[in-house]
């Protein structure tokens, strides 16, 4: 989205709030480039409303998206449409958890990263999608949700509970425990700080010990490249925070992923599935990282890039 005509209420959104809105989006289409759109629909229509429609500019925006989401949602389900971005994240998510590195090299990650988005897309009507990931995911109350939904505030409860239930009702390995108000904290923190390059706010949601580790794979599914070089190990917040910007700036889409523990996300370049991202927290800050990154999609940017610069 060009923002050079945009209005200051809006260029201020944008960077505060995108990267929430984004993560939001995806979470209830499974889809990186319609959570993409639909994200940008929202920024279009706040810049075409007047000033004093929107007091709160987060609150606006999540109730547009979540509305367009929930068209598109409706939409998707009559014509039952999958998510197509879930076959190489998963794939990728479980090999950060499999992957052998040197004992003093070795990051413990303790969480197990499910496949509840998948459940919850597949298994779940569209208004107790929309009800689930508001309130359980982003904590929204009841009252909101039911503003989006156009239902009573009681009937929006009962479809988050049976979203709970057909979730909670999955096999054991897509189990998910729902992040706590201060995960999600971190999890935002570090989604907007990647998105608008922000080393300061980045450094300071990193533990000044904090390891990481980062994979390069080829092939797909996924394969782990078996040289060793392919591998790197990194310590401390200020150098892993600078390698973050460099792999995971304004250039690529960060978006959260549910995870049994600890926090995850996943990385698109391009609208490409390219990295995933696993974290331990501790102290309310990230104590250890695990990224495991597509270079198949890497040399595709690359690729396309070159082309667009000829």
């Amino acid at each position: 989205m060009d923002l050079s005509g945009a209005s200051g209420l809006v260029a201020a959104a944008w960077r505060a709030d995108r990267a929430y809105l984004i993560d939001l989006a995806y979470r209830m289409l499974g889809d990186i480039g319609a959570a993409e759109d639909v994200v940008q629909e929202a920024f279009l229509r706040l810049d075409l409303a007047e000033p004093d429609e929107v007091r709160d500019p987060r609150g606006w925006l999540t109730v547009v998206t979540s509305r367009l989401c929930l068209d598109r949602i409706r939409s998707a389900h009559d014509r039952r449409e999958r998510p197509s971005d879930t076959a190489w994240m998963d794939s990728a998510l479980s090999l950060s958890q499999q992957t052998v590195v040197d004992p003093a090299d070795r990051v413990t990650l303790d969480e197990e990263v499910s496949e509840a988005l998948l459940i919850l897309l597949q298994r779940l009507s569209p208004a107790e999608r929309v009800s689930f990931v508001l309130h359980d995911v982003f904590q929204l109350p009841f009252d909101q949700v039911a503003e989006i939904l156009g239902k009573p505030s009681a009937t929006c409860r009962q479809l988050a509970k049976r979203a709970r239930a057909k979730v909670a009702a999955g096999p054991d390995t897509t189990k998910s425990e729902l992040a706590d108000h201060e995960l999600q904290k971190i999890s935002q923190t570090f989604l907007a700080a990647c998105a608008n390059g922000d080393l300061q706010a980045l450094t300071a949601v990193l533990h000044d010990e904090i390891w990481g580790v980062a994979d390069f794979t080829a092939g797909d599914p996924p394969q782990i490249r078996p040289r060793r070089s392919s591998q790197q190990v990194q310590r401390g917040a200020d150098r892993i925070a600078r390698t973050l910007l460099r792999f995971f700036g304004s250039n690529v889409t960060l978006v959260s992923a549910p995870a049994a523990s600890g926090l995850a996300f996943l990385a698109f370049l391009q609208r490409r599935p390219y990295a995933t991202i696993t974290a331990s927290v501790e102290g309310g800050q990230l104590i250890s990282m695990h990224a495991v990154v597509n270079l198949d999609a890497l040399r595709a940017a690359n690729s396309s890039n070159s082309r667009a610069e000829e």
